[in-house]
């Protein structure tokens, strides 16, 4: 019983240091900016291409996952069904934004 009531006060004043430190504006974006760096880092995603901009340039890639390297080895190959692609939609895209 009494840790439940130790537990209940270490929280609140975690809470409470947290409120101080947090009320001002630079400290909460400063909190933010490292969440959001550390986020990015579990998730994997620091590199800037998606598997779609991977399949435009499968030997160019930083990505050496074995379904991108399959997709370079089919490319070398001859095959330039993925290349094709994503040039008429990057083509796609630019017509649309040339049109706005």
């Amino acid at each position: 019983m009494r840790k439940r009531y130790i537990a209940s006060a270490a929280g609140a004043v975690g809470a409470g240091i947290m409120g101080v430190f947090l009320n001002k504006e630079e400290n909460r974006n400063k909190l933010k900016e490292k969440v959001s760096h550390i986020k990015n880092k579990v998730k994997g995603t620091n590199h800037t291409n998606s598997t779609f901009e991977d399949a435009g340039i499968p030997d160019q890639a930083d990505n050496k996952d074995p379904a991108q390297l399959e997709n370079a080895k089919m490319v070398s190959e001859g095959s330039q069904f993925g290349v094709e692609y994503y040039n008429e939609v990057k083509e796609n895209e630019s017509e649309e934004k040339n049109m706005n």
